[in-house]
């Protein structure tokens, strides 16, 4: 059962569309109303009796919010989804797993190394990986309007199918 939803990104406006920051730009479409504080070295609410996690930190040193929130909470790896964007998935694709490979991922490198365990689930984001040029540009880089758009379609698909609660091999593709 999932009682934490960490939604990876990284703060500032420069990355605010960037496809980085795909995490945050679920949660603000699935918790448009919810009340954040800052706790925990992010933004934190509880809706529902779900812990919503926004890591104020930057991507790569996301673990140090969520280590503290499960340590604080005393929620285990196990309990716990974080949201974030993929490479490996064409854009407009996201799947639900436990586990599994960083693939280069250092926000989630983070999170398993300060939590002490990769057993968390996941629900990827597919932002698709660049044809040509460097992988950082790639990510930092701003959705166009037609990803943007077929990206909102995503979105409302997986607030509709409730995603923070479905199970492991859960697939959405537009």
């Amino acid at each position: 059962m999932t009682r934490m939803a960490v939604f990876l990104g990284n703060p500032g406006r420069q990355y605010e569309r960037t496809r980085h920051n795909a995490g945050y730009l679920l949660c603000s479409r699935m918790y448009p109303d919810a009340s954040f504080s800052v706790k925990f070295h992010s933004a934190y609410a509880k809706v529902d009796g779900l812990v919503i996690l926004k890591p104020l930190t930057l991507m790569n040193l996301s673990g140090t919010a969520v280590s503290e929130a499960a340590c604080f909470l005393r929620i285990g790896a196990d309990e716990i989804l974080v949201v974030h964007d993929d490479m490996e998935l064409p854009l407009g694709e996201a799947r639900i797993q436990k586990g599994g490979g960083l693939k280069g991922h250092n926000g989630l490198r983070s999170i398993r190394d300060r939590l002490g365990s990769g057993d968390f689930h996941r629900l990827r984001i597919g932002i698709g990986r660049p044809v040509h040029g460097d992988v950082s540009n790639h990510v930092l880089s701003p959705f166009t309007q037609d990803e943007q758009e077929r990206l909102d379609v995503l979105f409302d698909l997986l607030c509709a199918k409730d995603a923070m609660h479905a199970r492991d091999g859960f697939a959405v593709i537009v």
